[in-house]
This record gives structure tokens, sequence and C-alpha cells, in this order.
């Protein structure tokens, strides 16, 4: 029995091996990934490596084995056909005869568009017939720490969020999510709404932002049209900036509070904050 973890050089990939190693002996876990070389380091550590591709069915043939626990964490190819991605890994989970097979989800009161290829992926997943968890991820703080150039240069928070609020939670805090799941009993066909312990609005990131800096930072909230302009002016293609302009929008109608508890209760303990965040980004 294994451990298999797809995209595991990602982001939350490196924090869910991470995680997973303080619990259970490395071969024991197997990380899925398109480059083995970016895996290197996991290998040395006893990580067992499977080279797989989203996009080549063929490569998950042999990526899993009866009794695996695993953990799909959804493809990042945006203009791909995640969906049809995503197919490849739960049929071939089905093959073989996966015992769980866990998948970082959307909160489901999220209606923005962005959350269209986790409904159709959670659909498949629930009529596979494959022992499922749905862990519907909330937002990451850092979709915005990682991103604070701008905002430092210019002194102003700009969204298309209006007074809306966010219970985001850390990269570190969903991995521990997947890691109790993965490594726990009883979680067999359950959904998970998570999100962190503490909302907030974009006005008030501003001023912890001013806070931490020592800087004036204020919040420009803007109209969705508006944002769209932004982010197209920056450089993103324009059906992405569509749907981060749509999350904003979502954000704005409440669609990103998540307040169901589940993610501390899953992790074990309260979530860091958006302002343990900001502390994090600033230092690094």
């Amino acid at each position: 029995m294994s451990i298999v973890v797809t995209g595991a050089t990602g982001h939350l990939g490196r924090h869910v091996i991470e995680q997973l190693l303080e619990k259970v002996p490395a071969e024991q876990v197997t990380a899925v990934v398109r480059n083995e070389a970016k895996a290197a380091d996991l290998a040395e550590r006893g990580v067992k490596l499977a080279v797989a591709d989203y996009n080549a069915p063929e490569t998950y043939d042999h990526v899993f084995s009866a009794g695996d626990k695993v953990l799909l964490i959804s493809s990042s190819d945006a203009g791909g056909d995640r969906v049809g991605q995503h197919r490849v890994v739960i049929e071939a989970a089905k093959a073989a005869g996966v015992a769980l097979l866990a998948y970082t989800s959307a909160p489901g009161s999220l209606k923005a568009a962005l959350a269209d290829d986790h409904r159709g992926t959670e659909e498949i997943l629930v009529g596979s017939g494959v022992p499922y968890v749905l862990l519907r991820n909330g937002w990451y703080h850092e979709n915005y720490t990682e991103n604070l150039a701008p905002v430092l240069e210019y002194n102003a928070v700009v969204q298309a969020a209006g007074d809306g609020r966010v219970s985001s939670a850390s990269r570190a805090d969903y991995a521990a999510a997947a890691v109790a799941v993965l490594t726990g009993e009883g979680h067999e066909n359950k959904t998970y709404e998570l999100g962190g312990d503490e909302a907030w609005s974009f006005a008030e990131y501003a001023a912890e932002l001013s806070k931490q800096t020592g800087k004036e930072i204020v919040y420009n909230p803007v109209s969705v049209e508006a944002y769209t302009g932004i982010l197209t002016g920056a450089g993103l293609p324009e059906s992405f900036a569509a749907v981060f302009a749509g999350v904003d929008a979502s954000i704005e109608k409440g669609e990103l509070v998540v307040d169901s508890g589940d993610l501390s209760r899953l992790a074990g303990r309260p979530t860091s904050t958006i302002a343990d965040a900001i502390t994090a980004a600033l230092k690094g």
C-alpha cells in the first residue's frame, strides 16, 4: 500500500509530501511527477517516484495499485481540458482498485467559472464508484502575498471584490487537511468545505500591509470590467483575466466565506492568518 500524490512538485504537492514524511515512512509515499529531475530531492529521501502526465493516459496504467490512497491535486493547466485530465487519473485509480481517492476541489458556495472544472470532476469521481473524499479548498493566502511587488510599488491594493470577505488559509494548512485524510480512517465518501478560521476584507488586508510595512497602503475597489482591463494590461490573457475578475465578483457576493470549521478540525490546529502570511512574505 502506498499513499500516492499527483502534482507532487507543485506548490501544494510539496507541502503534502513534506507533511506526509512526518507521519509515514518515505517508502510508503509515491510522488507522481512529469519531470523526474524536479523530484530528485524526494527520491534521495526515499520517496518513490512515478513519471506520468495527465495528457498521456497510458502513463497512468501502472501508477496505482490495489489498496493505495491517492490525492489528485487539480491540474494547473487552466487553458486545457482539466476535467478530461482528471478523468484519466480517476479511471486509472478505479481500474487499479484504490482504497481512496481524495480530490482538491473548490468551495461548494463558489459559483464563478473557476469552479466549473471542479464540479465536472466531482461528478465523475462520485459516479465512478471509487471511495472518494472531496477536499473543497478555499482560497490561498499565497494568491495575494506571493505578488506583493505591485502593491508595495503603488501603495494600493486593487481588486473588484467590494467589501466582500475571504476565508483564506495557507497552502500548508490545506496540505495538513489532505494528510489527515490520507493517513486517517473514516473519511470515505465525505465532502469537506475548507477555509481559514478568520475571514478578512481587502480593506483589512491593506490595513495589515500598512501596519507591517510602515507605509500607507489603501484599498482601491474597482469594477469587474476595470479589473479585467488592469489584468489584461499587465499581460494576462483575456480569458484568464476574466476568470480572476469573476472570482472577485464571487468574493463580493460572499462566495469565498467558508465557516464550516472543517479545515482546522482536520488539521488539528487553528489555521494561519492573513497577517501571518504577510509577515512571511515580507521576510522572504
